[in-house]
This record gives structure tokens, sequence and C-alpha cells, in this order.
């Protein structure tokens, strides 16, 4: 895209990020993360029973050159109720924004031994299962707390030998993830076109482009599956939830992520008649519900 990108970043309190994160990906933001005001990263694996208790996180969002940025900050204005004195709002090229964004991505731990890294630094333990990853033109290099919350999921139940749906997949890192993990075949499905590529690119980055499917909706044939993954926004979750139920074998699981602590209950319902819930994982008023398609319906 020669017309380059817009980054949005401002400051905000740590228990309104999640409402704010959400407007920015109603608003069609092709990136986010988010950082403590000192611009060390954000900590996703805190020690045992703790909780990372930041008091205030810089958010910063991307854009395409053309996006109603102006409109975004009034809607958020309206959202929280006051002005936003420390918004800033600059134009990144093409060839800048990647190393723009580096500054933010360092390698992060899930789980037991899963570790995401940018692909060109060394792993912190390279005998982990690293998944190697730069942000790119789709969400997910793990910064985000709703993608954190499916890869830990995906740490402490391995997924070996199943076959995986990464449903709204974006940049393919839960795919490559659960591949990385020991499954054996993942069907990665996305909407945006953009996605597609990055996940095609990221899957022959860490060498699993083989045992790995990956379309738009109308393109890709799903069996099913033993998991699937969607990291979508809750109004999606609802939506399809009947197809996504019907694309799990009884007895599978799904794993869904994307929905606000005050948005669980109304997705939860929508699956409550042929899904057991197993646990809901919170970070940072986002929520990952894990759920049981049943044996019998």
């Amino acid at each position: 895209m020669s017309d380059g990108w817009r980054q949005v970043a401002l400051t905000v309190a740590r228990e309104r990020a999640g409402l704010v994160e959400a407007v920015f990906e109603s608003a069609g933001a092709t990136a986010l993360t988010w950082a403590e005001l000192d611009e060390s990263p954000a900590v996703l694996e805190p020690a045992p029973g703790q909780t990372p208790l930041w008091e205030r996180l810089e958010l910063r969002a991307l854009f395409a050159a053309d996006a109603p940025v102006d409109a975004l900050r009034a809607t958020l204005e309206e959202t929280l109720g006051n002005a936003l004195e420390d918004w800033q709002d600059t134009r990144v090229a093409d060839r800048v924004w990647e190393r723009e964004w580096l500054v933010h991505f360092q390698p992060q731990h899930f789980g037991n031994d899963l570790w995401v890294v940018p692909t060109d630094a060394v792993p912190p333990d390279p005998d982990a299962v690293n998944v190697f990853l730069d942000p790119g033109l789709a969400f997910g290099t793990g910064t985000h707390p709703t993608t954190a919350l499916c890869l830990e999921a995906l740490a402490k139940q391995s997924p070996i030998g199943a076959t995986v749906i990464d449903y709204g997949c974006g940049s393919g890192l839960l795919g490559i993830a659960a591949l990385k993990l020991g499954a054996k075949q993942v069907y990665a499905v996305d909407t945006d076109p953009q996605a597609v590529l990055a996940t095609r690119e990221n899957a022959a980055q860490n060498e699993v482009a083989a045992a790995l499917q990956v379309g738009l909706p109308d393109q890709i044939d799903l069996p099913l599956a033993d998991i699937l993954l969607a990291n979508i926004l809750a109004g999606v979750l609802i939506e399809l939830a009947p197809a996504m139920i019907g694309q799990v074998r009884p007895g599978g699981r799904l794993v869904l992520s994307g929905l606000l602590e005050e948005q669980q209950e109304s997705v939860l319902a929508a699956y409550a008649d042929h899904c057991d819930l197993e646990a809901i994982e919170m970070r940072d008023q986002w929520c990952c519900a894990l759920m049981q398609r049943r044996l019998s319906l």
C-alpha cells in the first residue's frame, strides 16, 4: 500500500484498556499492541498467582492511511466521557512501520514451553517450542491478551495428533503454534485476504506449511475438528455459534476468545445448548472460554 499507514497512540487507565481495544478493532485496526508507559514490553506470563497491575498503559493501533481517524477519536471521547489529551496520530511509511512496532514486540512466554519470538531474535529457550513471527499486516503476535489466553490454553492442554480449525486466523499464530505443539493438521480461515497471505508466509517461515491449509471461507473445505480456535469479536462469536458448534466433533473442544468480561454471558448463552463450559480464563478484562461439545445433543 503506497500511501503508508496511520498509527494512533494514547495512554489509558488499565481498567479502560479493554474497552478502547474493542473500539479500535471495531474501527478496523490492522494491528494493536500495548506497553507500560516506560516502554518496556508487556509481561504476558506473570509469576504464579501474580497479575500485572500497571495503572496506565500505552495503546498503539495501526490503520490504513485513509482511515477516518478523527471520527474514531470523537467516538472514543464520547465512549470514555473525557477528552483524549495525549492522543497521537502519525503517518508511517510502508517500509518503516514494522521496525516501529518491533520496538514493542519482544519474546513472549506462554504456558510451560511455548514462546513467540521475533524472527531476528535469539530464542530465550532454544529447546522450547518457538514460533517465529514479526508484526505483519494482520493481528496476532501474542501481545494482545486475547491471543495470549488462546496460546496458554494450547500450551496447557497439548493438541498432539489433533485436527484443528483456526477461525479468524489473522497472522496464523494460533494454528502455527498448534502444529508446533503436536497437532496433526490445521485449517486456517479468515475473511481478510491479507490474513490468508500472512498466515501462509508465517507457516512457511516456521516450516509447518505442509500441514496447514489456509483460505477464505468459500475457498476451503473444513473437516470436523478436534479443536476449534476462534479469537474474534463477541458479536461474531454469537452470530457464528451454530456454524462453530457444527464444525467440532462430539467431545471436541472450542477455545473462544475476543470477548470482554461483560460480554461473556451472552456469548456463553449462544453455545450453552450444545457445549459444556470447562473454564473461563481472564486477563485485563478480556475472557477466553474453554468449552467442550457434548457427546450427545
